[in-house]
C-alpha cells in the first residue's frame, strides 16, 4: 500500500467509532446488551432514550471511563478496547461544565493542554483561538463566575476542542440551561461541530434537542438499540409504538390490518376501511400513529369524521392545543391558532388524511 492510499484510508477512518458486540455488566446487572453500532467521521450522532436505557454507559465506554465486559471498540480504525481514557483521542463536555472557579477562562481552556506538557504560552495561544471559535474572543481574563450559563457551556466546549480530539463527547450538555438559552447554545454547538468537521456523540433524553442537532439518532431502550436513523426517518417511519411516542407526540389508535399491497395496507378502523402506508409490514392487530398536527377538528357530525368532545383547550400564541375524548379514544390535537377555536365541552368531529397515518405493530 502506497503513502497516498494510507492518507486516504486515514481520512476515511479518522473519528470513526465502531462497537462490535459490546456488552457491559456491573455484577449481575447488564447495563448494555450486545451492541453493534457504527458512527461515520464528521457525523453528530445522538444517543437518545429514557433514564437507565444505556446511553450514558455507551458514551462512557467510548470515552474509556468504563471498560467493556465483552466485545471490541474502535476509534479512528484503532482498537481502543483496553486503552485507558488518557490515551484515547476523545474529549468530553460534561453536564456540570466542571470549570475551575479560581482559574480565568483562558486558563480553564488551556488546562488540558498544559497537562499534556505543552508550554504555557503556546497553550494560551491555542486557548484564545478556541475561545474565538466559540464566540468568546476577549473573554479570556474573566472568571467563570462572571459568565452566564450559556457562556460557561461554550467555555467547556472550547476546552474540549482545543485538545483536537478525534471524537467530541457531550453528556447532557444543555440540561442546566433555561429553554430559550438551550435552543441558542445547541445551535452554536451544531455550528462549531460542522465547521470543524468533528465526529460528535451527544447524549440527551430530550427528543426535540436530539432532532435539532443530529445527523443520526440512536434511540435506546432497555440497554439496547430500539431504532436508529435520521430525525426524519424516526419521525416519519417509526418501527414501534415506543419510537412513535418517544420521537414527537403521537396518538396511538388500535386497528386491524385486513389486507396489504406492497407499502400500502388496508385497515379496519371502527368498521371503516382505510388505505394507509405500511412500511413496517404489519399484519393482524396493529396501531395507527396519528400525529397531533395531522388531526383536524371539524363541526360535529361532519361527513367522514369521528365523533368527539373537547375536554381541554389551551391557546399558546401560534397554536391551540386540545384534548378530545373521541370514538378513537383520548386524542391530543394541535390546531393553527388562526382557526376558529373550540372550547371545553364542545361536540366536534375528528378527521385525518389516511396517507398521513403510520402503522406500527400492536
Amino acid at each position: 500500500m502506497n503513502m497516498q492510499q494510507d492518507v486516504q484510508n486515514n481520512m476515511q477512518t479518522k473519528g470513526a467509532v465502531e462497537f462490535q458486540g459490546v456488552v457491559k455488566r456491573y455484577g449481575a446487572v447488564t447495563a448494555l446488551k450486545q451492541l453493534d453500532l457504527s458512527i461515520a467521521p464528521g457525523q453528530l450522532v445522538t444517543l437518545l432514550g429514557p433514564s437507565g436505557c444505556g446511553k450514558t454507559t455507551t458514551l462512557r465506554l467510548i470515552a474509556g471511563l468504563e471498560s467493556a465486559s465483552e466485545g471490541g471498540i474502535r476509534i479512528g480504525g484503532a482498537d481502543v478496547t483496553h486503552l485507558s481514557a488518557t490515551y484515547r483521542k476523545v474529549s468530553m463536555v460534561f453536564q456540570s461544565y466542571a470549570l475551575f472557579p479560581h482559574m480565568s477562562v483562558v486558563e480553564n481552556v488551556a488546562y488540558g493542554l498544559t497537562v499534556k506538557g505543552i508550554a504555557k504560552r503556546e497553550a494560551h495561544q491555542k486557548a484564545e483561538h478556541g475561545l474565538e471559535l466559540v464566540g468568546l474572543a476577549g473573554f479570556g481574563a474573566r472568571l467563570p463566575s462572571e459568565l452566564s450559563g450559556g457562556q460557561q457551556q461554550r467555555v467547556a466546549v472550547a476546552r474540549a476542542i482545543v485538545l483536537e480530539p478525534e471524537v467530541l463527547l457531550l453528556d447532557e450538555p444543555l440540561s442546566n440551561l433555561d429553554t430559550k438559552l438551550r435552543r441558542h447554545v445547541r445551535e452554536e454547538i451544531r455550528q462549531i461541530q460542522q465547521e470543524l468537521g468533528l465526529t460528535a456523540v451527544y447524549v440527551t433524553h430530550d427528543q426535540e434537542e436530539a432532532m435539532a442537532v443530529s445527523d443520526r439518532i440512536i434511540v435506546m431502550k432497555n440497554a439496547e438499540i430500539a431504532q436508529a436513523g435520521s430525525p426524519r426517518d424516526l419521525y416519519d417511519r417509526p418501527n414501534s409504538a415506543f419510537i412513535a411516542d418517544f420521537i414527537g407526540d403521537a396518538n396511538l389508535v388500535g386497528c386491524e390490518v385486513v389486507g396489504a399491497d406492497g407499502d400500502v395496507a388496508m385497515v379496519d378502523l371502527l368498521g371503516r376501511r382505510l388505505a394507509v402506508p405500511n412500511r413496517t409490514g404489519c399484519a393482524g392487530a396493529a396501531q395507527l400513529v396519528l400525529r397531533p398536527g395531522d388531526l383536524q377538528l371539524v363541526a360535529a357530525g361532519a361527513e367522514g369524521s369521528f365523533a368527539g368532545s373537547v375536554t381541554y383547550a389551551a391557546y399558546l400564541g401560534n397554536q391551540i392545543q386540545y384534548s378530545v375524548q373521541s370514538d378513537l379514544g383520548e386524542l391530543f390535537i394541535i390546531a393553527d391558532a388562526r382557526a376558529t377555536p373550540f372550547k371545553r365541552g364542545d361536540d366536534v368531529g375528528v378527521c385525518f388524511a389516511a396517507d398521513q397515518a403510520r402503522l406500527v405493530p400492536a
